[in-house]
């Protein structure tokens, strides 16, 4: 049984500020470990359940974080930017069983989330979804990276059976995903700072509930949204939506507002990283 892990950073426990994040931080070398042992937590919980394969996909930043000595010599991992399929990479590499998000955080606009943001926190104030084919006036879904990758997943079959993060990742992905297991491994209370269980706990509990989830496999559905999609970006100034706009494709909605149809899921995340890429580089 094939495992696919999608980790990042901010959601993980005892992460509060971006100096922690960012590599150079004064907090990074410390907190890049705590992120490596939850990601090997939840490998160690899937192979407790029977997991036979499990590949890492480190999903933060740069995506070079994770510590290969923290992992179990089991695992595969990948690592370094600049992937198709960004976040969910891997998915391709066999048919995942199920996948698991560890690390994960709120989306961007989320009040009380530690650091929330949708791919590009400097571009990306909101993104949401629709079917293309509704109403004109439908504000859409509210999304966040975890409704994004899980989307991605689903068209392919696949579901997302295990979520950890803080409480507010954790309660959209109940909400979202059905049959999925969660770990809250803190309590926002702003954006910089929340309440934290110890790092030693978070991979206890991560461990555990990996295991859980992957026996519990029956009653977790892929997630998805029937196509075709239609994206819309809030982005947060006019040069953001003036650079997105030159994506072919692109409809310019209002001043900081662009929109794109895809035919699937695949190409919603596609124009994610197109648009935020290209608005990417009229930051200043």
């Amino acid at each position: 049984m094939f495992v696919l892990i999608s980790i990042d950073l901010e959601g993980c426990a005892g992460v509060v500020h971006v100096d922690q994040t960012r590599r150079g931080g004064g907090d990074y070398e410390r907190a890049r470990a705590w992120m490596s042992r939850e990601a090997n937590a939840a490998a160690l919980g899937a192979f407790d359940a029977g997991a036979t394969r499990v590949v890492v996909n480190d999903s933060h930043a740069d995506m070079r974080n994770l510590l290969f000595e923290e992992l179990d010599p089991r695992v595969e991992v990948i690592s370094g930017a600049l992937k198709p399929l960004s976040m969910v990479q891997g998915m391709d590499a066999g048919q995942p069983a199920a996948a698991f998000f560890v690390g994960y955080h709120g989306g961007a606009g989320l009040r009380a989330s530690v650091l929330d943001h949708t791919y590009y926190g400097a571009v990306v104030g909101e993104i949401r979804l629709r079917p293309a084919s509704g109403a004109a006036d439908d504000p859409g879904l509210w999304v966040d990276e975890a409704a994004i990758n899980a989307l991605v997943l689903g068209e392919a079959g696949v579901p997302v059976a295990l979520v950890t993060g803080d409480e507010a990742v954790t309660a959209h992905a109940s909400e979202r995903f059905p049959g999925v297991t969660t770990v809250a491994v803190k309590s926002s209370i702003t954006r910089y700072s929340a309440r934290s269980i110890h790092p030693d706990e978070a991979c206890r509990r991560i461990r555990a509930a990996a295991g859980e989830a992957l026996r519990g496999l029956a009653r977790v559905r892929p997630y998805t949204l029937p196509p075709p999609i239609d994206v819309a970006f809030s982005l947060l100034t006019t040069a953001y939506a003036d650079a997105a706009e030159l994506v072919p494709g692109v409809v310019r909605l209002d001043a900081r507002r662009v929109s794109y149809v895809a035919p699937t899921a695949r190409e919603v995340l596609r124009a994610v990283l197109a648009i935020t890429k290209i608005a990417g580089t009229v930051v200043v």
